[in-house]
């Protein structure tokens, strides 16, 4: 939602697809979490990087690149050694509204579009093994007891554990909390004026003042009617969808499972 609001500005791109996850994965392709430290950010990926940014910059004729992948949440350290200019918007949501919409896409079912749009940003040479893994992903949700696929979303470190040991809901408590806390120890230790914080409930219920506050950070020269007519559409009717969808015991479970991060961020009453 956010990263579609900024690209409403002249002189803002993203990607024509909903992540790049394949693209930053790139030179460590093997490596089995999305945990990637910073040393694997190799001279030669800051340069494979830098050249994608500069393929939408060139494409778009664009000033300012939005790059929104959920997993770089996990690897915030190495994202800034690849792309050592960065600004964050560091946007966060109540965990238990997350654990409810991400249990949703991790049974979801095929979805070729929206898989084609992805595939044209899978390096050649990483195809085979990318290939290989999301049939086996899609075999695995035929005969999962939860109707599930084998892995969907960042990958943690431990992930083969932490899916043998816990539910679909409680796996995405996990993803959730590993990847605000990830990230909230690699903010802690950067200049201010690199990251700006994000609270997804505030901003959908005053998204005007909230992305002039973005706007402001990010250095943009935006009209205040642009920012009124780039949010126009933003709506707070998500808020509380996750929830409701999950019995209240499991509720009970998940807060005590990850209560302290839902703490940190005045998720729990």
């Amino acid at each position: 939602m956010l990263r579609d609001v900024l690209c409403e500005f002249d002189g803002v791109a993203t990607w024509p697809c909903d992540e790049i996850n394949y693209l930053w994965r790139h030179g460590n392709v093997r490596y089995p979490s999305d945990e990637i430290p910073a040393e694997r950010a190799t001279s030669a990926v800051q340069a494979y990087i830098k050249k994608q940014f500069d393929w939408v910059a060139n494409r778009y004729k664009a000033h300012t690149i939005v790059e929104k992948t959920c997993a770089n949440s996990l690897r915030v350290p190495f994202v800034d050694r690849a792309v050592p200019d960065a600004k964050y918007v560091y946007i966060y949501r109540d965990g238990i509204d997350t654990t409810g919409s991400a249990k949703l896409r991790w049974q979801a079912k095929l979805d070729i579009p929206y898989l084609m749009e992805k595939v044209r940003f899978v390096p050649l040479t990483d195809l085979p093994y990318y290939g290989t893994r999301y049939l086996w992903s899609r075999v695995y949700r035929l005969f999962s007891r939860e109707q599930r696929l084998a892995f969907w979303g960042p990958a943690l470190d431990g992930m083969p554990e932490i899916l043998e040991q816990y539910n679909l809901n409680e796996v995405c408590a996990l993803q959730w909390q590993r990847c605000v806390e990830n990230a909230e120890t690699a903010f802690a230790g950067m200049p201010q004026n690199k990251v700006v914080r994000v609270r997804y409930e505030d901003f959908v219920h005053d998204p005007q003042a909230e992305l002039a506050r973005v706007v402001e950070f990010l250095g943009l020269d935006v009209p205040a009617e642009a920012i009124q007519e780039a949010v126009s559409n933003v709506s707070s009717k998500s808020v509380g969808k996750g929830r409701a969808s999950l019995e209240a015991s499991e509720v009970t479970r998940l807060e005590s499972l990850v209560g302290e991060t839902l703490d940190r961020y005045g998720y729990r009453d």
